[in-house]
């Protein structure tokens, strides 16, 4: 059996003067929910620093859903920073938990967020600071279970050795019914090997343990995963959706924190999904269908979270929060609670056009700060490649409405190695910052104009499982590094900022994106050789990474720049987000011959699978505007 609850801040209270931001180790939060005297616990762990994971949603609609259970508690836990981490490592302090400071490997089930695929080696730093066997193979009766889950699970293949269980999809349902199976089990007194039996038979959930690598029949060097003769595991693991997402708790967050994070507001989730389609983006795939909340659900959780919280400032977050049927209405009617509160709304997210600038001042009131417009290719012919929907046009109407509207910060995303991307299309970025920055010069008064900043941020294309793109390969790391170059030449105006994302991480994060279970030897050597917080620009170092590829016999770029055929089966294809491969095949094709798709919400089906194959279907609380 696991050790018993016991509290071990004292053992950690010495190191605390030691280490930077210690207010990111101590307990006592208001509005943490844990119960001491729970049957079963749970620890759920952020893969990074504490100002970095408390604001997670995904972590906050889990905690709440757990502690709202009976006989079930559950605590957080967050990686600490190198200096902590040494020092626990040196004084022999076992990662613990934040909220009864108990040690993470006494709890009954530990469940890793997997936000990123940069993570991996955080998560492989918090098992091992906790005590906890990196593998599940070598794991025994008294180990807690190891769970993941979130926004990248959908290729689990790179960490799937180091994890009991991966749970594809939304959570809220499905972590409750996984932790209450484990428990009746637990109480019988099954076997681990018995458990995880009986956990692959819940839906959604993989068990990679009761599958192996098979290179039978077309397929990448990578092979893929099949179940293990003599087990009943499914060929196919399908995520699960909630079943009614107006039913969730808009506002799961209750927990307000000693130190200042990265996102310190509140945030109320007030849709789900998004289908517009862009080829490049994974989670406009696996987040289907759409899924909005009602205007007066939203307007009256953001009064009682903010009245609970004592917030000043609230978000309404989604993958694209403009695109809400009623987001006018909604932002009216909080503009007349909030006045004169000095509470802000803010929405993460413009819509290309001018009714995103109309939504953007809606929220602004006097406080004009920038606005991100992102049209991701600088010619229409690669925005009609990876399906973005939006002409030069409505940026330029964009951008002329914004600075009529008193905004003098204009920001550009683009990302750089889409497929079929040519030098002209990167030279045409350039072309575009210029136009927007003429039209600021032909709106603004000449008096304002100092005050006027227009500036590009361009990411490399990774290419991500579930999407049409998910054959395509990465552009070679020092082609990259070459068109950045070209990109900074065809910027005219001395006035425009370029900024570009570091060709070397992106290189890693498609290795990690594209790969087998056989990544999984790297990202424990490349551990091993002192990785972590690897998304981290000042931890981050390629040379570690490729003497770690060395030592076990990949090939970084070969991974990343090797396409894969329509014909073979993909690493991660017995992991399925509810959209069919046909309609990722016919979109690749359709990329291909530059041919746009529609978004269902705002015409009829397009064929995606989702709403079929999950039972499922697009539900909007208004008419969309």
């Amino acid at each position: 059996m696991r050790a018993v609850y016991e509290n071990r801040f004292a053992d950690l209270e010495p190191l605390l003067g030691r280490v930077e931001k210690p207010s990111r180790y101590i307990d006592h939060e208001w509005g943490t929910r844990a119960k001491a005297d729970a049957s079963y616990r749970a620890c759920l762990i952020y893969p990074d620093v504490y100002e970095v994971g408390l604001p997670n949603q995904g972590i906050a609609v889990l905690y709440a859903c757990l502690n709202a259970r009976e006989g079930f508690s559950c605590e957080r836990g967050y990686v600490p920073w190198v200096d902590m981490a040494d020092a626990m490592r040196a004084a022999g302090v076992p990662l613990l938990s934040l909220e009864g400071a108990a040690p993470v490997a006494s709890f009954d089930a530990v469940g890793l967020h997997v936000p990123h695929e940069m993570a991996v080696t955080n998560m492989l730093e918090a098992l091992d600071l906790a005590g906890i066997p990196l593998r599940s193979a070598d794991r025994g009766e008294d180990d807690p279970l190891v769970l993941a889950g979130g926004p990248s699970v959908y290729n689990p293949e790179p960490f799937a050795p180091f994890v009991d269980a991966v749970l594809i999809g939304e959570g809220e349902e499905h972590l409750v019914e996984v932790c209450a199976e484990h428990r009746r089990l637990r109480d019988a007194g099954a076997t681990r090997s018995e458990v995880l039996a009986a956990l692959s038979r819940i839906p959604g959930t993989y068990v990679p343990s009761l599958y192996e690598v098979s290179h039978e029949g077309a397929c990448t060097a990578h092979g893929y995963a099949v179940p293990r003769a003599g087990t009943d595991a499914p060929a196919e693991v399908r995520k699960r959706v909630v079943a009614d997402f107006a039913a969730t708790d808009p506002v799961p967050q209750s927990i307000v924190p000693y130190a200042k994070l990265v996102h310190d507001r509140l945030s109320v989730e007030v849709l789900r999904g998004c289908a517009r389609g862009c080829r490049f983006c994974q989670a406009g795939m696996t987040y289907r269908p759409v899924r909005e909340r009602g205007a007066d659900q939203i307007v009256s959780a953001v009064m009682s979270g903010l009245a609970r919280t004592g917030y000043d400032e609230v978000s309404l977050t989604s993958l694209s929060t403009t695109d809400h049927s009623c987001c006018r209405q909604v932002l009216a009617r909080l503009n007349r609670r909030l006045e004169d509160t000095g509470i802000s709304v803010s929405i993460p997210s413009q819509r290309l056009d001018a009714f995103g600038v109309d939504m953007a001042l809606q929220v602004a009131g006097e406080k004009k700060g920038g606005l991100t417009f992102a049209p991701e290719a600088g010619s229409q012919r690669l925005r009609d490649v990876i399906n973005k929907n939006v002409t030069e046009d409505d940026l330029e109407r964009a951008a002329r409405a914004a600075f009529e509207a008193g905004w003098r910060r204009v920001k550009l995303y683009f990302m750089m190695g889409l497929p079929g991307e040519t030098d002209d299309d990167i030279v045409a970025i350039g072309r575009l910052a210029d136009r927007v920055y003429e039209i600021a010069r032909e709106v603004v008064p000449p008096a304002q104009r100092g005050g006027v900043s227009v500036s590009v941020s361009c990411s490399v294309f990774i290419p991500k499982a579930a999407t049409p793109f998910q054959w395509c390969a990465q552009t070679p790391d020092d082609e990259v590094r070459r068109r950045q170059q070209l990109l900074l030449r065809s910027v005219r105006n001395r006035a425009v900022r370029v900024h570009y994302h570091d060709a070397e991480t992106s290189l890693i994060e498609a290795v990690l994106s594209r790969g087998g279970r056989d990544i999984a030897d790297l990202v424990e050597a490349v551990w091993r050789r002192g990785a972590r917080f690897d998304a981290w620009t000042e931890q981050f170092s390629l040379d570690r990474w490729e003497q770690a590829a060395g030592e076990v016999g990949i090939d970084l770029r070969a991974v990343a720049r090797t396409p894969y055929g329509l014909d073979e089966r993909l690493p991660w294809e017995h992991v399925s987000c509810g959209v069919s491969r046909g309609y990722l095949e016919r979109e690749y094709r359709r990329a291909l011959e530059g041919v746009t798709t529609p978004d269902c919400t705002r015409s009829s089906c397009t064929g995606c699978g989702v709403c079929p194959t999950l039972h499922v279907s697009n539900v909007l609380a208004g008419e969309r505007s």
